[in-house]
């Protein structure tokens, strides 16, 4: 799965999706460089997991129109869907481990769904996962065991482990242990290389995170500083 114009991995053209009434997208249009670290920002509630959730296809367009690789992934057949998906790796808010499997199984069901590796292999993969997230003295224990950081952890082993061409972080630093985050906007910026800024169901800045940190838009000003008052309506 490449970019196929070799520049943008994701494009969101006028994206709108609403649920109940409620108008969570209003014409989102962005794009996500291939090789580059994209964050998105903004206010709690603005829309950032129901974007995320359209790239792989677990939501649908009201309208608009999302592209991953060059295809339209609300256009894709089942079939195409899955394929996609095994190129794309997710770590939801939670982790999303299912709570039948201990560890090592949570970790090992992409390996054994969609590759043809002997148990030998996968334990070899599934074990260096665990090591790099420092979970490898857990492999035994249930989700119910584990503590919220651990499970986005384990979550994240898991999103690794076919080796995914693009990554997906829905609020990585949601419930995990303190030395292991940092709530700073700061981080973000550092992070980066590509920032978009949702507010109100819209795309309100986006950019390097440098062209970011030079805008003189007031709602990017006002997120990048976290003050109180201003158009973000957080006082």
């Amino acid at each position: 799965m490449n970019s196929k114009n070799g520049e943008y991995m994701v494009e969101v053209e006028d994206l709108h999706k609403g649920f109940d009434g409620n108008q969570v997208l209003d014409g989102v249009t962005c794009q996500i460089p291939a090789g580059k670290i994209s964050v998105v920002m903004g206010p709690s509630g603005t829309g950032k997991s129901v974007l995320l959730r359209h790239v792989v296809g677990l939501l649908y367009p009201d309208k608009g129109d999302v592209r991953v690789a060059g295809k339209s992934v609300p256009h894709l057949n089942e079939e195409e869907l899955l394929e996609l998906r095994r190129n794309v790796g997710m770590l939801f808010q939670d982790g999303a481990l299912f709570s039948s499997m201990n560890l090592y199984d949570n970790v090992a069901f992409p390996l054994r769904q969609h590759t043809k590796k002997s148990e030998r292999e996968i334990k070899e993969i599934v074990m260096q996962r665990l090591e790099e997230v420092g979970l490898r003295e857990a492999v035994t224990k249930m989700p119910n065991e584990l503590s919220g950081g651990m499970r986005k952890r384990a979550g994240f082993a898991r999103a690794l482990v076919l080796e995914p061409e693009l990554l997906l972080f829905d609020e990585p630093d949601s419930g995990l242990d303190p030395v292991r985050t940092s709530h700073d906007i700061k981080s973000c910026f550092n992070i980066g290389d590509h920032i978009i800024l949702l507010h109100g169901g819209k795309v309100v800045d986006q950019g390097s995170k440098e062209e970011l940190q030079r805008s003189t838009k007031p709602f990017t000003q006002q997120f990048i500083k976290g003050a109180v008052e201003g158009p973000l309506g957080m006082e």
